[in-house]
């Protein structure tokens, strides 16, 4: 047992990942009145958030890459050179996402329930807003269509260990969904129809809040070219769902997810590129007339 006047709360990575362990120590006396408690743990949760998203995005990187590329990541040392290597740390990561999850979880729930407070709620809220909780985090999602994309794609994956239990694209006419099961009572359901288009998402991208669009649609909602692409998007343009600003810039392509639907949907996704190609090709042409235009102060 712990001693009575401190509370010490330790949560571990997993044994592949030798960078990261999670130490709160906190004297009980201090806990509510001095307000050290949520500021520890919002600095540790943003720690893990940033570990898992850095080396799930280094991961992808290499399953994506091709010819030339993949051989010059190889050589760098960021890969293993295997696909049971990549197959085993997408596992490892998964596993320290849930694991953290669950864990933080279980200290809030413990807090409340000693203190009889109800900050707890109150910090999962501002842990969404400070976009720090790691189930919301895009990477993960990538990480859910990696697992599908291996699995439906390569016989042989199917001795292999699976990166999810349960995981799954589900088809409802037409209105495509990420679901997952996962243990400890997680489960996770992923919409992947645009709320813009109201169609599946197509070159789907995730904005920092979270949410899922159709790139072309985002840019739109960004009031935006494809050309210039969300980055350029002014830091005031808010979500379209949950109205939160400066959630265009750190956008993130997910391009595993491109790729599944593009499988799972075959005769709408050629539909759709056909559509998207004259659309980007039209604002294309009219960006650079507009920038001729003003090079050559017309």
């Amino acid at each position: 047992m712990l001693p009575a006047e401190d509370c010490t709360l330790v949560i571990r990575s997993i044994n592949s990942y030798d960078a990261l362990i999670i130490l709160i120590k906190i004297p009980m006396c201090f806990l509510v009145c001095d307000g050290t408690f949520f500021p520890s743990l919002c600095k540790e949760m943003s720690d893990v958030v940033g570990f898992f998203n850095k080396h799930a995005q280094r991961l992808l990187e290499v399953h994506l890459a091709s010819g030339f590329h993949k051989c010059f990541i190889w050589l760098k040392g960021k890969s293993h050179g295997s696909h049971a290597a990549l197959i085993q740390e997408g596992r490892d990561l998964v596993t320290y996402a849930l694991i953290n999850a669950i864990a933080m979880r279980k200290i809030l729930k413990k807090y409340d329930k000693i203190h009889y407070s109800k900050q707890g709620q109150a910090f999962k809220s501002q842990a969404q807003s400070k976009h720090i909780e790691i189930l919301q985090s895009p990477w993960l999602c990538e990480l859910m269509a990696f697992h599908v994309n291996l699995r439906d794609t390569n016989s042989k994956m199917k001795k292999a260990p699976a990166l999810f239990e349960g995981c799954s694209l589900i088809l409802n006419d037409g209105k495509p969904s990420l679901s997952c099961e996962l243990f400890d009572s997680i489960k996770l359901d992923i919409d992947l129809t645009c709320s813009i288009c109201l169609d599946p998402v197509f070159d789907p991208v995730s904005l920092t809040c979270g949410h899922i669009f159709c790139c072309m649609c985002a840019c739109k909602a960004a009031s935006v070219t494809i050309v210039d692409g969300l980055k350029a998007a002014n830091p005031k343009e808010k979500c379209p769902i949950c109205r939160e600003a400066g959630v265009y810039e750190g956008a993130v392509h997910l391009e595993e997810l491109h790729i599944l639907l593009n499988r799972s949907c075959p005769e709408y996704w050629e539909e759709r590129r056909k559509t998207e190609k004259t659309e980007r090709i039209q604002e294309a042409k009219e960006h650079w007339e507009s920038q001729c235009r003003l090079f050559m102060g017309i």
